[in-house]
């Protein structure tokens, strides 16, 4: 079962300009995906989907490779994850005439990852055929049976619906468990986006990773340069020859 990972990196962030290869632990940002996709024994090609030159270039200095450059038309704030998968299948397709069996889907936005984990991810994907995908996910601190809507100017809880909110005061281990997708790791089957026109499918394999923190603002930013500066044997093992 051939296995590639894709590394989605476009020029165009609005929030935090070119968000993709801010430094982080004196690295682009991009790297640490690739690196950990690298690391992962069961991944047998990483490749990068950007619109820019420039990050292909920082890219393949750490060991990613470029084929391609992704259309200007799906690197948009709007485009959709599923956009880049299917131009990536079909530059594979035309080009080198095979795609890959599953693709592992490595944000750049979550540079903290275990390289075991992420292959531990794909063996569940080869080991359960009936999984049309899987995403990783963590439990969140507070269920979500526990907050709420605004309908017009009243609050209402958003598992029942109901305006009658004392119910959310109980303790939480009366509420059922909820989990966060976390962009750690995903795994897609391109059967499930060139024969069903989907991403994930509807028998989504669940898996649960230790929390991990997203990089959505500057601040999100300054939290995992402290978090790298309390732990440089970590970065550095992900990053030594």
């Amino acid at each position: 079962m051939k296995v590639v990972a894709i590394v989605p990196a476009r020029s165009g962030s609005k929030g935090v300009p070119d968000k993709n290869i801010k430094p982080l632990a004196g690295r682009p940002l991009i790297a640490f995906s690739i690196r950990a996709a690298l690391r992962s024994p069961n991944i047998d090609r990483v490749l990068v989907s950007t619109d820019s030159e420039e990050y292909a270039q920082i890219a393949r200095e750490f060991g990613a490779e470029v084929p391609f450059l992704r259309p200007a038309d799906i690197s948009a704030d709007m485009s959709t994850d599923f956009d880049f998968f299917r131009h990536a299948l079909n530059w594979l397709q035309s080009h080198e005439g095979r795609v890959p069996d599953l693709f592992v889907h490595l944000r750049p936005t979550t540079p903290f990852r275990d390289p075991q984990i992420v292959s531990k991810a794909v063996e569940v994907m080869r080991l359960s055929t009936a999984s049309t995908a899987l995403r990783s996910v963590h439990e969140m601190p507070e269920s979500a049976y526990k907050t709420f809507e605004i309908s017009g100017e009243w609050l209402k809880s958003v598992g029942s619906g109901s305006f009658a909110l004392d119910a959310a005061n109980n303790a939480r281990q009366q509420f059922p468990k909820t989990y966060h997708a976390n962009g750690y790791v995903d795994v897609v089957r391109s059967s499930m986006i060139m024969e069903h026109n989907k991403l994930h499918g509807d028998k989504v394999h669940a898996f649960v990773t230790p929390p991990v923190a997203e990089i959505d603002t500057l601040e999100d930013l300054d939290y995992l340069q402290y978090q790298a500066e309390r732990n440089p044997a970590w970065v550095e093992k992900l990053f030594r020859e």
